[in-house]
C-alpha cells in the first residue's frame, strides 16, 4: 500500500470517527461500505479489517468515556464476558459465510437496515424524546448476559461495532441513559472488537496497514466528534445518514446493478 493510500484512509477514518462520535455509533457502519464499494476490498477483507479498526476506536472512546464517568461497570463486566463469548462464535460461523458472499450480502443488508430506520426514526423525533437520568443501565444481570452474547455474535459475523446494536439496546430495552449507554457500549465493546478481530487476523481477513490506518484515524475524530454534540442538531445528521444507509442496505441486498 502506498503513501497517499494510507493518508487517503487516515483521513477517511477521521471523518468516520467525526461522525461517530458525534452520533454514539462508532465508525464502523460507515468504514466498512467505504472498504467494499469505494476501496474495493473483499467483503471478508472489508469486515475483518473494519472490526480491527474499532478496537483502537473504543478503546478511545471509552477512556473519555471513563473520564467523564459516563461508564456502568457493573454492566460493563457482564456484557464484556458476553460479549466476548459471542464474538468467537460469530467468528466461527464467520468463517464458514466468508465462501458464501451472497447470504453474508444479505446479513450485512439486514444490518444496514436496521440502522437507518433507527435513525430516521430519532431524526424525526427532533430532539423531542424526553432523556432519562441516572448512572447505571438498569435491567436483570440475565438481560444483560443475552443482549452481551446475541450483539457479540453479530460483531464476530458482520464485523460491526457496539454503536449501532448496543446503544439501542441499553437505550429501549433497558431504560438506560443515553451518555451512559453509549460510554458503557464502548467500554463493553472492547472485549468483542478485540477477539472478533484476532480470529479475522488468524483467518487472513484484515488489511493490518488499513486498520491501523483508520483506527488511527477513528480515535482522534472520535474525540473532536464528541466536542460537536452540543453545538450541531443530531436529528438532523441522523435522518441525513439514515437516508444514506438506507441506500446502503440496499446496494448489499438487492442484485448488482439495480441500484
Amino acid at each position: 500500500m502506498d503513501v497517499l493510500s494510507i493518508i487517503s484512509l487516515i483521513v477517511f477514518g477521521l471523518l468516520a470517527g467525526i461522525l461517530g462520535g458525534f452520533l454514539g455509533t462508532g465508525g464502523c457502519v460507515i468504514m466498512l461500505p467505504a472498504l467494499y464499494f469505494l476501496y474495493n476490498y473483499s467483503l471478508p477483507m472489508a469486515i475483518g479489517t473494519t472490526i480491527t479498526a474499532v478496537i483502537i476506536t473504543a478503546t478511545s472512546g471509552s477512556i473519555a468515556h471513563i473520564r467523564m464517568r459516563n461508564v456502568d461497570y457493573k454492566t460493563t463486566a457482564i456484557v464484556t464476558v458476553s460479549g466476548g463469548l459471542g464474538a468467537a462464535v460469530g467468528s466461527l460461523i464467520f468463517q464458514y459465510l466468508a465462501a458464501e458472499l451472497p447470504i453474508l450480502k444479505i446479513i450485512l443488508g439486514l444490518a444496514f437496515l436496521y440502522v437507518s430506520i433507527r435513525m430516521i426514526y430519532e431524526g424525526s423525533l427532533r430532539g423531542r424524546r424526553v432523556e432519562k437520568t441516572g448512572n447505571v443501565v438498569p435491567g436483570a444481570a440475565l438481560s444483560k448476559t443475552l443482549i452481551g452474547f446475541v450483539i457479540g455474535v453479530l460483531t464476530g459475523v458482520v464485523g460491526l461495532g457496539g454503536g449501532y446494536a448496543l446503544v439501542p439496546s441499553f437505550i429501549y430495552l433497558l431504560g438506560s441513559p443515553v451518555k451512559i449507554a453509549v460510554g458503557t457500549s464502548l467500554t463493553s465493546f472492547i472485549s468483542m472488537a478485540a477477539i472478533s478481530g484476532g480470529f479475522k487476523i488468524i483467518q487472513g481477513m484484515v488489511d493490518a496497514v488499513a486498520a491501523l490506518s483508520l483506527g488511527a484515524g477513528t480515535a482522534i475524530g472520535a474525540q473532536i466528534g464528541a466536542r460537536l454534540v452540543p453545538k450541531v442538531p443530531a436529528w438532523l445528521i441522523k435522518l441525513v445518514f439514515g437516508i444514506v444507509f438506507l441506500y446502503v442496505s440496499l446496494k448489499f441486498i438487492l442484485p448488482a446493478g439495480i441500484i
